[in-house]
């Protein structure tokens, strides 16, 4: 099969960081400006349509023929801007007939393999050559061409850049668009040697159809809550300024001195953890309501709504808010633009009272009928998720699918034995901990409690810390937590034992350059400068250039290197044996939702979005069911025979958490 490997440089009035590429390539101004291309180990080429150039017809027609294979670096762009292009009358995302399983992501195999998602930074850790890097005015090129200028007496008050305005940076633009297919080009060529499975590659072609399809948005409902919020804001803001007198109550710096006058200390924290605090100690009135201010007017959550109104599109809908392996050290999907990932939960009893207050502008009675505006409004925000009109959603989650997870690959029997009879894991685990009948375990007990807090803190080596930070309302002593994390360990034998085992076996296949097999087919296999964990599935797990070295308490650690989650800065990371379990644990819980997708999308449901481990379908009302979902959730899956799953779910008018 023939290779066509393309580059595109493209001109908006909207800022795609804001918008995402859906509604960016969707807008009137969209143009592709630049296009280059290469085909297999050919020279590249690119069609310059500022100018008046036109796409060769065996390129044209290349890019619908089946039998030619499309790549790019972050190919869902690509597939896009030429989809709107090539198709310029398509309605929806769906008729651009730039389909999936033509196309290839360059970006999607560096992510697999550990490396960065952005192509500069892979070039960079790959030491390319200069000739295969991104070039460096690449930024500066895409400021001026790509984007609106703003209006100057020296560039004569136009709006946007032309070539005509700078020949010169416009042929070094040109070179630059060239520059990337080779860089893309040579990232694949070395990352060919590490097979994509045809699974996973299917998996891709599925989350492509997904963001395609997107999820339908309430923009009434969402126009309200945002008006709303900013008419109670100004309320609160007002307010804050008669109690302190401050200029600006908002500004941290200002506030942080008005409370130490108050308060007799200096106050260094105004964060949602520090706040309960100083509420806490406070003794003045006034202190006390502007720390509740505070708390008011820091929903950041409620940016969401904004959010879901940048990324609407024509055809009402939000796309492309999940990115395929976005979490490439688990392979799990990342939430983009609205972050569908960290949803606020719902406990409003009445929700749809609650929703239709402000899908009809009642702010009055949301004030007086709820605790406040702020919170509310944060809790709705799952219902600005709507079903095509005569349609409902149907939602089904895996139950406890890390626990379940980690008891199989472990072996850890009685856990088992809980999740095939009656699945009550935080009672079943009390009862192993403490050495009580199973029955005497009540809800709301202080036993379910502890079972509860050490079942979540502690299946991935975590210790009293863990236990201490998931215990939100501080209900176990802290000189209790030490004997509880014996107990959770000494209860779970072989879960303890599989994390010392996945240490010494990662270091063996590091030190000795060599495979170790483990059960259900998990390995640790040392290959050219990667430690690969193959999962159950066959999918591999990637770790970059790991070493051996001597670790702060003069043990031997692990270490990697990978992107640091807070600086998002390339560095060395290392790792040891209960971190490489939630490692695997994670990424098999995420296969078991790629199977699940797979399924149901051959069922005929149409999935709109997935959240963690739960799937959100937009199905006719005279289609299908949620028992039919909820069983294909909990098939036999071939590569893990024993793994018992099972789905709970619900049917809705609007998302919800229910």
């Amino acid at each position: 099969m023939r290779t066509l490997a393309i580059d595109v440089e493209t001109y908006c009035n909207l800022d795609i960081r804001t918008v995402g590429a859906y509604r960016y390539c969707n807008h009137p101004s969209f143009e592709i400006m630049l296009f280059a291309y290469a085909w297999d180990g050919d020279p590249v080429e690119i069609v310059d349509s500022m100018n008046g150039e036109k796409m060769p017809t065996e390129v044209r027609l290349g890019l619908v023929d089946p039998n030619i294979l499309k790549t790019a670096f972050n190919a869902n762009f690509e597939r896009l801007a030429i989809g709107k292009n090539y198709f310029s009358s398509c309605v929806t995302f769906k008729d651009c007939n730039m389909v999936p399983n033509q196309w290839q992501c360059t970006m999607v195999k560096a992510l697999t393999i550990g490396l960065p998602g952005s192509l500069d930074m892979v070039c960079k850790v790959l030491n390319f050559n200069e000739d295969k890097q991104k070039m460096k005015e690449g930024k500066a090129l895409i400021q001026y061409f790509c984007k609106p200028c703003k209006p100057t007496k020296a560039n004569g008050g136009r709006t946007r850049n032309l070539p005509e305005h700078d020949p010169e940076k416009w042929e070094t633009f040109k070179t630059y668009c060239k520059q990337d297919v080779e860089a893309e080009r040579e990232i694949r060529n070395k990352l060919s040697r590490y097979t994509t499975t045809e699974s996973e590659q299917s998996l891709w072609e599925l989350d492509q159809k997904i963001n395609d399809t997107g999820v339908g948005i309430d923009l009434e409902f969402v126009n309200q809550a945002i008006e709303g919020n900013g008419v109670f804001s100004e309320k609160l803001k007002n307010e804050a300024i008669d109690v302190t007198g401050l200029a600006n109550p908002n500004s941290p710096a200002q506030l942080k001195k008005w409370l130490g006058e108050r308060v007799g200390h200096e106050v260094t924290s105004l964060t949602k953890e520090s706040i309960p605090g100083l509420l806490e100690e406070a003794k003045d009135p006034a202190v006390k309501r502007i720390l509740e201010l505070r708390q008011l007017m820091a929903k950041t959550s409620i940016k969401k709504y904004g959010a879901m109104v940048n990324a609407y599109c024509t055809d009402k809908r939000a796309h492309g808010l999940l990115q395929f392996c976005g979490a490439n050290r688990t392979g799990r999907w990342a939430g983009r633009l609205i972050q569908v990932q960290n949803l606020p939960q719902n406990h409003l009893s009445d929700l749809d009272d609650a929703r239709n207050c402000v899908r009809e502008g009642r702010f009055d009675d949301i004030e007086f009928l709820y605790d406040s505006i702020p919170d509310t409004l944060s809790q709705l925000i799952r219902t600005a998720f709507i079903p095509r009109e005569g349609n409902r959603f149907i939602v089904s989650d895996f139950s406890a699918i890390e626990a379940r997870v980690i008891a199989w690959i472990a072996g850890e029997q009685w856990r088992l034995d809980v999740f095939n009879t009656h699945g009550k894991i935080y009672e079943a685990s009390a009862s192993q901990m403490f050495k009580v009948p199973l029955e005497s375990i009540k809800k709301g007990s202080d036993l379910r409690a502890k079972g509860k807090i050490a079942e979540l803190a502690l299946g991935y080596g975590g210790s009293v810390g863990a236990l201490a930070s998931m215990d939100k309302s501080k209900s176990i002593p802290e000189e209790e937590l030490p004997e509880l994390v014996k107990s959770w360990r000494s209860a779970n034998p072989n879960i303890t034992k599989f994390w010392w085992d996945c240490d010494k076996a990662a270091k063996k296949a590091i030190r000795e350059k060599t495979t170790v097999n483990m059960q259900f087919g998990l390995k640790f296999i040392y290959g050219p400068g990667i430690l690969f964990i193959q999962l159950p599935s066959g999918r591999k797990l990637a770790y970059i250039r790991p070493k051996i070295e001597d670790g702060s308490y003069g043990k031997p650690i692990i270490t990697y290197e990978g992107m640091e989650q807070t600086t998002k800065q390339w560095t060395t990371l290392d790792t040891y044996g209960p971190k490489l379990v939630e490692n695997i644990v994670q990424a098999i819980a995420r296969d078991c939702l790629g199977e699940a997708m797979v399924k149901v999308d051959k069922a005929g449901y149409e999935i709109v979005m997935h959240v963690h481990d739960e799937i959100i379908m937009d199905v006719p009302k005279d289609f299908g069911s949620l028992g039919e979902v909820n069983f294909i959730f909990g098939e036999p899956i071939e590569w893990a025979p024993g793994l018992n799953l099972k789905a709970e779910g619900y049917e809705c008018k609007y998302y919800q958490k229910d």
